[in-house]
């Protein structure tokens, strides 16, 4: 068969022709016509993936934040000084806490 050099940026690739076929023949298959939801998604994983781990991290940071501030009002509403003015009650209650976890 006939060598084929193929030259892009810094890589270069050798390829070998074995046969040579007709284009228009519908029996010739290179594998990559399947369109099987199983390899779509498989093709796609990655990206499942990182999507499913932004949404669950977006969730996990809005809840922190809820959770912290609830702590924090908690505080001012039974009479306790505030963070901002140099309180440091929000450390004793358990919901501030919960929110810093998570």
């Amino acid at each position: 068969g006939s060598l084929i050099t193929l030259s892009c940026l810094s890589h270069r690739v050798l390829c070998q022709v074995i046969s040579s076929a007709d284009p228009a023949d519908p029996g010739q298959d290179n594998g990559t016509s399947d369109s099987s939801w199983i390899t779509r998604l498989e093709n796609n994983y990655g990206f499942y993936i990182g999507l499913g781990l932004a949404v669950f991290s977006s969730f996990l940071i809005g809840s922190s934040v809820i959770l912290k501030k609830k702590g924090l009002l908690r505080l001012v509403e039974k009479g306790g000084t505030r963070a901002g003015d140099g309180g440091h009650g929000y450390l004793k209650d358990w919901l501030w806490w919960a929110g810093l976890l998570t």
